[in-house]
């Protein structure tokens, strides 16, 4: 890709995606793709794990569909996924065993910075990468 092809920053792409099995992947890839095609692939698949995790989640606690918004910074990237359900994510320890229960903690452990954001109809959950 030549210098004149990337876009100036910051710059956001967003998608909207049913709230469904295949989500996950849908949102993973794009975030994959979007990062990659900046040259920011060294982020790219931590954001695209994390991103999934988030996703993963409001499929399995919120209705409605998934929005999924990722700026690119000059000094870091931010993906927030929202969703209209106002309930807020509680982060509880998994057991062993448990299948469930890890993706906020990974998210945590995986970004520089993360949070909830609540809007108008929902909230958005959100992790930053920093670009250094």
């Amino acid at each position: 890709m030549g210098e004149s092809d990337v876009p100036e920053l910051p710059c956001s792409y967003t998608l909207f995606t049913p709230n469904d099995p295949t989500s996950p992947k849908i949102c993973r890839d794009f975030v994959r793709s979007a990062l990659a095609t900046l040259g920011l692939g060294e982020l790219a698949e931590t954001a695209a794990l994390c991103t999934s995790e988030l996703v993963t989640n409001v499929h399995q606690h919120a209705k409605g569909d998934v929005h999924l918004r990722t700026r690119v910074e000059r000094t870091h990237i931010r993906i927030a996924v929202y969703d209209n359900s106002p309930e807020l994510p509680a982060p509880h320890r998994a057991k062993s065993n448990d299948e469930h229960g890890r993706g906020l903690f990974l998210v945590t452990a995986l970004s520089d910075l993360c949070g909830i954001s609540e809007v108008a109809h929902g909230k958005g959950v959100w992790f930053q990468l920093n670009r250094d």
